[in-house]
């Protein structure tokens, strides 16, 4: 080949402007040691953008994340962690790890300063919304915006699910842990987590659940969770410092939720408006795990409400606010 065609055929295959843009927001996968652990995370978007923390819950990990990353990488730096007991972070034996949401809590402010992210808007997910809002409660100043999908912080918002984990709570006996075991912690007690409450359960990719049923499976990791669903009791007596936190502090919020959920109810989203009265709240025709089958409408909502309440705002206007 002349030098002549070697250069026409390097030009051809030059990306576009297109291509190049959906490159710089592929998302990458690492790790960082932050509190003795080795958190596993995604992340896309240029690192001098403002941040978005995403942060997952039971029995998921930041692999829910997989669709809604990359649509919001565009105009922010989108981190999402997998928490301590969940997909790929590894907690070391000799750590002696507490599983407890005070300590979720202690780990993910440690990666946020592993990752110098001092100032962030978060989106919260089951367990993520009482790790987030311990995080919002210690540090309100760094929190800039909340968007809680599912994410409870009422009790009026504790569905009919719970029941089985309710009486845990009242009686931790080895005979209630163990119903929990063999009902929530299988492959049919995940995919059910997924399915129910959408319109067409086969719309749900099988990769998800079955990534969680996997990780599930790992020696100890059933123990852990179990501890995790006994610990749970601690975010319910925490919730009028969760609601003291948005009278005082008063973030933006928004509410999106998947209405058909059986573990957190619509009133758990409408409450919001209790104490932040400015909330925003929309409702899905879908289940617990929105991002699954609503993805698009998720991100385009959150974009809509960050670019008006988001990281982008000032640091002396977030503060005025509050």
């Amino acid at each position: 080949m002349s030098d002549a065609t070697s250069r026409t055929a390097t030009k051809r295959a030059a990306p576009s402007l297109d291509a190049a843009r959906i490159s710089v927001s592929l998302t990458s996968v690492h790790k960082v040691e932050a509190d003795g652990v080795q958190v596993f995370y995604r992340t896309a978007g240029e690192a001098n953008r403002p941040a978005i923390l995403l942060l997952h819950g039971f029995p998921s990990s930041s692999f829910m994340f997989r669709e809604l990353i990359p649509r919001l990488a565009d105009d922010y730096r989108v981190i999402a962690p997998d928490l301590p007991g969940f997909g790929f972070t590894e907690v070391p034996p000799e750590r002696q790890y507490s599983y407890t949401f005070d300590r979720l809590a202690l780990t993910m402010e440690a990666f946020t300063q592993a990752l110098k992210i001092d100032r962030y808007a978060i989106y919260v997910f089951d367990y993520g919304a009482p790790t987030g809002f311990r995080l919002a409660m210690a540090h309100p100043d760094r929190v800039t915006a909340i968007v809680s999908q599912n994410g409870n912080a009422y009790e009026e918002g504790l569905g009919e699910a719970w029941g089985p984990i309710r009486k845990y709570w009242v009686a931790p006996t080895a005979e209630n842990r163990d119903i929990l075991r063999q009902s929530i912690l299988t492959a049919g007690g995940t995919r059910w987590q997924y399915t129910h409450g959408v319109a067409n359960p086969e719309s749900v990719p099988p990769e998800s659940y079955t990534l969680d049923t996997a990780l599930l499976e790992r020696a100890g990791n059933r123990e852990i969770q179990l501890d995790l669903f006994l610990d749970y009791a601690s975010n319910v007596k925490l919730y009028p410092k969760f609601q003291e936190y948005f009278r005082k502090s008063k973030p933006p919020l928004l509410a999106i939720w998947g209405k058909n959920d059986p573990f957190f109810i619509p009133a758990g989203a409408e409450a919001f408006r209790k104490d932040l009265p400015s909330a925003k709240v929309q409702f899905l025709d879908t289940g617990h795990f929105a991002t699954e089958t609503h993805v698009v409408e998720i991100a385009s909502a959150m974009k809509d409400f960050l670019a008006a309440n988001g990281p982008n705002r000032p640091a002396t206007e977030s503060a005025a606010q509050r």
